[in-house]
């Protein structure tokens, strides 16, 4: 594929962070990194009740943890960059055992204050030293209540070195070299990298999505002893330690990390199951513009209305259209989205090799946030720039607050991209230029969005659910992979799926199954949607006076649970199943205006 070299720049810069992979820089930092992780561990593990050397040691741990993060987080970008890059991939090894003595250092900081007293803790929280961390380091007393003894959590974390995080390198080697053989509809055959494969299934052209699904298969058929051995591994190695911490069900621990309680989640999904026929019935008005009668697992990232021009965007165009958006409904977050692209912090440029996917991460050493992705020239994409953007405005509106404060849990953390992904698609609605054939367009992507929240991800859950059920009891099978795959698509969607419709090795493509560092990468999309849903409704009730309290509840987000930040915020008891159901609700006028398009 030919790419026009394009004037806004589509490859990031890392030289901020160090000047280079291997230079002296970042082996020194690297030295000296193990040095200090090494010797603080020494001191955590001596620890007594000694309040204020506790509070020294837990000051250290914040400090020691930007600097990990850091280097983390710039491995991680490298290898993104480039999945054949084995000079990186081993220095990604590398860090995951400076993780493990990180992991051992928390552990043993964590078990101390577990023990205090709680008059001892309450004076700890009192010490200036920690103003602001009051809330991380309580969650970390309650996690030092639920580990096992410290020589155990040591081993754990050594053994999950070589095991848990070498599935999910695996996995990322794995598809990252990724390819297969694909005949065009005009007849040519093509290599194809798999990062390429997703957009493939989003162009307007039936055949082409067809054509590049059912070869796209291929590889996950040819790997998928493989693929399930990682994604057993990985649940299995999870289960295992979940039973030795004394920690009841699998769910337990996502939720912790969240921030959220299950009867929050519980409340989600209830309203969910509740109002499904809504996100159905735009798949349902989906198949009608396409001229079925429902549709394929192919079909559902595809735009059933096509785009007014039927000329892909170019990079400089799609940047151009989200800095209007966001300049116009949130002059900060655009003024903002310019910097990014100014001093290259967005990685974009399509090219063999790239990890499949989007990330935004980043520095708290450097306070600076990172964007990748690979560009195709579809909506999609632009969208997917929007979304981490907004990922990457909420580090920023963060950067004031001490490391501690500055951790927010993914749940928080996807109403901020959502947000995001709705201040572009308002502002391209709002345009008073907009031509009819372009909003059915824009109708047409939102409910592609809606129903991605409201069904695909849901779906998602309700597999990987099923799949830890099961495998507490042993390990399960590629046969019984697919199935329990296939029961999650047709729980969900209904007869909105053709009856040969379903992708039963959807469980081995998606990379969210595999990510050894966080279970359960799913239901915190949907939380974030929905949450969002409820904050962009004021937003548009009360306009820009809204923005300080918006940035109030970005701020808010590493200082509280998601409870307190949506009663602080909103006034919202999101333990109700009526709050999600009125958020899940609103997207109710732009369904009745998308099925008028049939």
């Amino acid at each position: 594929m030919t790419v026009e070299t394009p004037a806004t720049p589509d490859r990031w810069s890392l030289e901020s962070w160090f000047t280079a992979f291997g230079a002296p820089d970042y082996i020194a930092f690297k030295t000296d990194l193990v040095r200090d992780i090494e010797a603080l561990k020494s001191v955590a593990e001596c620890l007594t009740n000694s309040v204020p050397e506790i509070v020294r040691v837990t000051c250290d741990f914040e400090s020691l943890g930007d600097r990990l993060g850091h280097l983390s987080a710039y491995l991680g970008c490298l290898s993104a960059d480039d999945a054949n890059n084995e000079p990186v991939k081993s220095d990604e090894a590398w860090i995951s055992t400076l993780e493990a003595e990180s992991a051992k250092l928390r552990a043993a900081l964590q078990a101390r204050l577990a023990a205090l007293p709680d008059d001892a803790f309450a004076s700890l929280l009192q010490d200036p030293q920690l103003q602001g961390a009051e809330h991380a380091v309580t969650r970390m007393r309650e996690e030092g209540r639920q580990q096992m003894p410290g020589e155990l959590e040591s081993l754990a974390a050594d053994l999950n070195v070589n095991g848990l995080h070498a599935w999910g390198r695996l996995y990322d080697t794995l598809t990252g070299k990724m390819v297969f053989s694909m005949t065009f509809p005009d007849g040519h055959v093509e290599s194809v990298p798999m990062a390429r494969r997703r957009a493939l299934m989003s162009e307007p052209d039936r055949r082409l999505r067809e054509a590049s699904f059912h070869a796209g298969q291929q590889p996950w058929l040819d790997h998928a002893d493989t693929l399930a051995a990682a994604l057993n591994g990985i649940a299995g190695t999870r289960l295992t330690l979940y039973g030795r911490r004394g920690i009841p069900h699998f769910l337990d621990t996502p939720l912790f990390d969240g921030t959220m309680s299950r009867a929050s989640l519980d409340a989600m999904l209830q309203a969910i199951h509740t109002h499904i026929e809504l996100p159905r019935r735009a798949l349902r008005t989906a198949a009608r513009l396409q001229g079925t009668q429902a549709l394929h697992y192919f079909d559902l990232e595809a735009p059933q209305v096509a785009a007014p021009d039927e000329k892909p965007l170019t990079w400089d165009e799609a940047c151009a259209t989200v800095e209007k958006a966001f300049s116009s409904g949130y002059p900060r977050l655009g003024s903002y989205f310019r910097d990014m692209l100014q001093q290259r912090w967005i990685e974009a440029q399509p090219r063999p090799g790239k990890r499949p996917g989007a990330f935004c991460t980043g520095s708290l050493l450097r306070h600076e946030e990172r964007v990748y992705m690979t560009w195709h020239g579809t909506v999609h994409d632009m969208v997917t720039l929007a979304h981490e953007a907004g990922h990457a405005w909420h580090s920023c509106v963060l950067r004031p607050a001490r490391s501690f404060a500055a951790s927010y849990p993914m749940t928080l953390a996807e109403t901020a991209s959502n947000f995001g992904e709705m201040i572009l698609l308002d502002g391209l609605l709002s345009d008073p230029a907009l031509t009819p054939a372009t909003k059915a367009y824009l109708l047409d992507q939102e409910m592609l969005r809606a129903h991605a929240y409201l069904v695909n991800i849901p779906m998602r859950y309700e597999f990987e659910k099923a799949f830890y059920a099961e495998r507490a009891s042993g390990e399960v099978s590629v046969t019984r992979l697919r199935e329990l795959m296939t029961c999650a698509q047709n729980d969900l969607y209904g007869d909105t799926l053709l009856p040969d419709g379903t992708d039963p090795m959807f469980w081995a493509s998606k990379m969210h199954f595999f990510i050894s560092g966080v279970s359960f990468y799913n239901f915190p999309y949907v939380f974030g949607y929905l949450l969002s849903q409820a904050l962009f409704a004021r937003f548009k009730t009360e306009g820009a006076s809204f923005l300080p309290r918006y940035e109030a509840f970005l701020a808010a987000t590493g200082s509280a649970t998601c409870e307190e930040v949506a009663r602080q915020t909103l006034g919202a008891d999101l333990t109700d199943p009526e709050f999600w159901a009125t958020a899940l609700c609103a997207i109710e006028p732009t369904l009745q205006a998308y099925e008028k398009l049939v």
